[in-house]
């Protein structure tokens, strides 16, 4: 005799089923893409949300964390449009074209495109995908793991998103900003970008995520990132959202031969946040760094998952990223280097450290290699501590008060990572955000 097993539904997977049912017949895209759809929801239902078990979830048990479903945002009206325009405070003074997208739609009449630079081409994925862009449906869904239960859903809901393709030999003089601003309901979006910049060509693209303090919406982002031979890229995100809102982001991304490819994440907003990376060094003779900073406080939980997957021979990736942790903060960094068989003279390392401010403050750090090859040089390290009391007391033996002192060392200990930005208008911009985070945690001590 057989015994059934009944698999049982949290909340938030019923109402996520219970979404996509409604919502399946009026989201964008041809019958094609509609099957696509449905195969990726078919993952979802057959996985459910991910879980401690699930050993790339362990740390970020989205089954427990994740209690209920929001529903989908609806078209932003006149009300969400005008805090739209006054959004972008992370990066208000960069100069930069700016793309922006409200409740997960995209906004033309918030957005720069005017001008455009030769070789540079902007769509909405709505809009590519109601007229049926074949180019768009054949690159779709090709770099995210389709396995990967945050990306699956993201298939199946996704509703707006950037189509970017800047032509071979193009330089792209301002930065692209795409910039995501939630106005303030408790509602989920599901956004997908694709990014196409052929061989040759050099562009800084930025996203940046934010909305409202007091609203606990949900944020699922993809985007998927093509980098031709000889390309020049360079990505930054800033993950910058709402005291309790969920925010999951996915970058897939694939790098041609004797490109030159720099990333970085910025994550200073959020209750929980997820960040994946994965990264396919597809062509021989690539040099990518790859690069992080948090900042978390409260009962903040941030959450970095990087896989770099070196397929190609004589590349070189340096890996880098770095946290800090007050109150009862929760850091994880959870970090891959693959080296396939063919993939001799690979030169890869990474190194993740973690701040704590506060002794219930808890950071794990999670480095790994998998090697295959033999002629390569790999490393890893991970460390996690207490600022240096020696150092602290070596200022203010100079007349710092201790507040100072300890900002100036965190600073420090952020700028390593921060530093390796090209664009400096940029770089200061995250700097000064920093520096405001420092403020506002020097406030709330004195405040005690």
């Amino acid at each position: 005799m057989n015994a059934e097993v009944a698999v049982i539904k949290t909340a938030a997977e019923t109402a996520l089923a219970q979404t996509f049912a409604q919502a399946r017949d009026r989201l964008p895209g041809d019958d094609a893409i509609a099957a696509r759809r449905d195969a990726a929801f078919d993952i979802f239902a057959k996985e459910g949300l991910p879980h401690r078990r699930i050993e790339e979830w362990k740390y970020t048990d989205l089954r427990a964390l994740m209690r209920e479903a929001k529903p989908l945002a609806s078209p932003p009206d006149a009300a969400a449009k005008a805090r739209g325009k006054d959004a972008g405070r992370m990066l208000r003074d960069l100069d930069a074209r700016r793309l922006v997208f409200v409740d997960g739609a995209f906004v033309a009449e918030l957005s720069d495109l005017r001008d455009l630079d030769a070789g540079l081409t902007v769509v909405s994925l709505a809009k590519a995908l109601t007229d049926g862009d074949r180019a768009l449906t054949a690159r779709l869904g090709k770099l995210a793991p389709a396995n990967d239960i945050a990306v699956a859903l993201n298939t199946a809901l996704m509703g707006d998103g950037a189509v970017i393709r800047v032509a071979a030999g193009a330089t792209i003089e301002r930065p692209l900003h795409l910039l995501f601003v939630v106005s303030g309901k408790p509602a989920a979006t599901f956004t997908r970008s694709l990014v196409m910049i052929e061989h040759g060509a050099r562009v800084m693209l930025i996203e940046s995520y934010e909305g409202p303090p007091g609203s606990d919406y949900q944020v699922n982002a993809v985007l998927e990132l093509f980098v031709g031979d000889g390309a020049h890229v360079d990505h930054v995100k800033v993950i910058g959202e709402g005291s309790d809102a969920l925010h999951v982001s996915t970058l897939a991304a694939a790098i041609g031969a004797h490109a030159r490819f720099n990333t970085f994440s910025f994550t200073a907003g959020g209750a929980v946040v997820r960040n994946q990376l994965f990264l396919k060094f597809d062509g021989e003779g690539t040099v990518a760094a790859i690069r992080g900073a948090a900042l978390l406080r409260g009962q903040q939980h941030a959450d970095t998952t990087l896989i770099a997957d070196h397929v190609a021979r004589d590349c070189q990736s340096r890996e880098m990223f770095k946290s800090v942790l007050d109150d009862e903060a929760h850091g994880v960094f959870q970090g891959r280097i693959i080296v396939r068989r063919h993939a001799q003279k690979t030169d890869g390392k990474m190194m993740t450290r973690a701040l704590l401010l506060s002794e219930r403050a808890e950071a794990d750090n999670k480095p790994e290699l998998e090697i295959f090859a033999d002629d390569v040089q790999c490393g890893h390290g991970a460390t996690a501590g207490a600022l240096d009391e020696e150092l602290k007391f070596y200022l203010m033996a100079r007349g710092i008060p201790p507040a100072e002192a300890e900002a100036m060392l965190i600073q420090a200990f952020l700028g390593e990572a921060i530093d390796g930005i090209e664009h400096a208008g940029l770089r200061e911009a995250l700097i000064e955000n920093v520096a405001a985070w420092l403020g506002s945690r020097g406030q709330k001590r004195a405040d005690r």
